[in-house]
């Protein structure tokens, strides 16, 4: 039977997806990152599979044999920033330097006594185990076993780092690698130093990214510690086309095509960095960090309001109706109108138009044109290609007209037949 046998809950597609990974990772000592390179997958998911349905597997690289079943109950005790692997590996040296039994040896001998690196065990308990060399410091001068060696920062290490520790308290959005690089201090030996001196700051510093988690506010930070901001590089890419945006009538559409860039990738930019600059198209209300109702209300983009201009302009001279304005600039006359109607209500009100006894506004021409076929509509039986015929009207207008106008009397003829 194959190793990667179908497990509980795990889809089909999950399992084939991963099955050669899988393999390499039953078969081999290869890192689950250098198995997700060869396979060309990705680590999160490859590890969250391995960590769901394959746990006993994972935890037996670490050290830990067990059965299938007892796997999920079994939690992985490294502190934060630790990998497994390096837990199992200083684990007993670590528990040998917490104990009384040892006391009388120094960290050195304790390493040795193991066959642990001394400087790589010091590390471990400087980083994640502080407090047992607390113990051991106030355990050894209480028995009179001080080495009389100096504790604490150095006054050069000290100097060394205090710019980028300033650095650090005064902007929470600035990371530690950042803060290395402008004061020209090594980014692992700041790292070190912030975690064996100033453990309030590092301390700190995770607070605020555990409350940033799943937040993504522009110009706030993130749960990596990091600005949630476009990067130099995708700023500059959408410089033109954003300046476009907002400068002129062009659709997102067109600016992308006229400034050579991906229209996906435009419209993505636009709705995560410039959501305001959309909703002020649009006319929809905006603020920041709040879900946008893009259906409350209807709205028709700058590019709209221009290709309508000059008709709107024509029509407010007088002397045309809608409809001859409509094919002089090349229109749809039913949606010129119905822009008109939403746009510029005061000039539609006034185009002659009046309100019928349901409440709808009517051309008092269209009205005249249409009076007897209506009044045949309503009265007889009568088809209504046959009535247009009769009067020499297009069926189909006259059909809409009474749709859009008249709907009661469509009712009404129901009833009748």
């Amino acid at each position: 039977m194959n190793k990667c046998n179908r497990q509980r809950g795990c889809k089909p597609e999950t399992e084939a997806k991963y099955r050669p990974a899988f393999e390499l990772y039953t078969a081999t000592d290869l890192s689950i990152a250098e198995i997700c390179r060869q396979r060309g997958i990705s680590v999160s998911g490859f590890s969250r599979y391995i960590g769901t349905y394959h746990r006993h597997l994972m935890l037996e690289r670490n050290g830990i044999t067990c059965g299938r079943e007892e796997a999920a109950a079994i939690k992985m005790n490294q502190r934060r920033g630790q990998r497994p692997e390096t837990h199992a590996k200083y684990k007993e040296a670590i528990v040998a330097c917490g104990s009384m039994d040892y006391i009388e040896y120094n960290i050195s001998q304790i390493a040795r006594e193991f066959g642990l690196d001394s400087t790589n065990l010091s590390r471990q308990l400087r980083t994640h185990y502080p407090e047992i060399l607390e113990f051991r410091e106030r355990a050894r001068q209480r028995l009179g076993l001080d080495d009389g060696l100096p504790r604490g920062t150095r006054p050069w290490c000290k100097e060394q780092y205090a710019e980028a520790v300033e650095l650090l308290r005064a902007d929470r959005y600035i990371t530690a690698q950042e803060a290395a690089g402008r004061c020209g201090v090594s980014y692992s030996g700041l790292k070190q130093h912030l975690i064996f001196y100033h453990k309030e700051l590092v301390e700190n510093r995770i607070k605020i990214r555990e409350q940033a988690v799943k937040q993504r506010c522009k110009g706030e930070i993130t749960g990596r510690g990091t600005l949630h901001a476009p990067t130099p590089g995708i700023i500059g890419k959408y410089a033109e086309a954003l300046h476009l945006y907002r400068t002129t009538p062009l659709s997102a559409r067109k600016i992308a095509k006229q400034t050579g860039v991906s229209v996906k990738g435009f419209y993505e930019y636009l709705q995560t960095w410039h959501k305001d600059l959309v909703c002020e198209r649009k006319g929809i209300p905006y603020e920041e960090g709040k879900p946008v109702d893009w259906s409350s209300v209807r709205r028709y983009n700058p590019a709209t309001a221009a290709k309508y201009a000059d008709a709107i302009a024509r029509l407010k001279e007088g002397g045309l109706t809608t409809a001859k304005v409509a094919t002089e600039f090349g229109l749809n006359p039913e949606c010129f109108r119905q822009y008109l109607k939403e746009h510029e209500p005061e000039l539609h009100a006034r185009l002659g138009m009046k309100t019928t006894e349901n409440g709808k506004m009517v051309s008092p021409k269209s009205m005249e044109k249409y009076k007897e076929a209506i009044h045949l509509y309503e009265t007889t039986s009568e088809s209504l290609k046959s009535i247009a015929r009769r009067f020499g009207l297009n069926d189909c207008s006259l059909g809409q007209f009474i749709k859009r106008h008249l709907p009661e009397l469509i009712e009404r003829r129901k009833l009748r037949e």
